[in-house]
């Protein structure tokens, strides 16, 4: 499967983040299917707000992905945090936040039913 930028269906658009989001990309075994995902987000995008009220309050699913513009910290269940920056491949064990240094453009493949998990109530909260 292949499909362009402008032809991934959009998942969530406010400002500061356009998730597109294609579902049935692929199968990832244990994980079941999984959506190939493209980010663009605003510095200062923090979605920890947003995760309030799910498990710890932090995302639900692993990611695996690429940064292709910009720079992002993630923050895991423990405290600790990392960043991953244009050029970099990066994996998210679940259990995370993540907070947008500078504008950012990332590529995601994500466990579909987890991460549409997170991404439903993230709507829900923005809808109030």
């Amino acid at each position: 499967m292949h499909i362009a930028k402008q032809d991934l269906p959009v998942r969530m658009n406010v400002p500061g983040a356009v998730a597109r989001q294609q579902a049935d990309f692929g199968d990832a075994g244990r994980y079941g299917k999984i959506s190939g995902e493209y980010f663009s987000l605003a510095a200062g995008t923090d979605i920890a707000p947003l995760l309030q009220g799910l498990e710890n309050d932090l995302c639900p699913a692993p990611h695996w992905g690429y940064v292709l513009e910009g720079q992002l910290t993630v923050t895991y269940a423990d405290g600790s945090s990392e960043q991953a920056s244009r050029g970099e491949l990066f994996y998210w064990p679940p259990g995370h936040t993540v907070k947008v240094g500078r504008d950012a453009e990332v590529i995601m493949f994500s466990p579909q039913h987890e991460h549409d998990t997170a991404i439903e109530h993230m709507l829900r909260k923005m809808a109030g």
